[in-house]
């Protein structure tokens, strides 16, 4: 399997539990929990799996690069939360710096 394709369903299964940590309310809400849990043990074992196939500083730049941006922007779409000019100039700095490591590991 492409491990580009393993690695971006790990960061929705990130980007998943980390909404849903919001919404489980201190663990006091069981659905949004077992979300929580199911989203970052199923996230970190196809991260493990990508990284059979990819160099650590790839897999784990996409990860938090790409983790971050969803995070941020579904902050802003299920919890209306500010994304504002500065926000979308760091997500862009993100996708740069992210692009920039990944070719220097000699992967596009």
């Amino acid at each position: 399997m492409n491990p580009f394709l393993i690695l971006g369903l790990a960061i929705g299964a990130e980007v998943t539990a980390t909404l849903a940590l919001k919404a489980a309310d201190g663990f006091t809400r069981p659905g949004p929990t077992l979300i929580v849990a199911a989203g970052y043990g199923t996230a970190l074992w196809l991260m493990s799996t990508s990284m059979d196939m990819l160099p650590i500083g790839v897999v784990y730049a996409i990860w938090s690069g790409i983790g971050m941006i969803g995070a941020a922007i579904g902050g802003a779409w299920l919890y209306g939360e500010t994304v504002n000019p500065t926000m979308l100039a760091g997500i862009a700095v993100i996708a740069v710096g992210v692009t920039i490591l990944a070719t220097g590991q000699g992967r596009p």
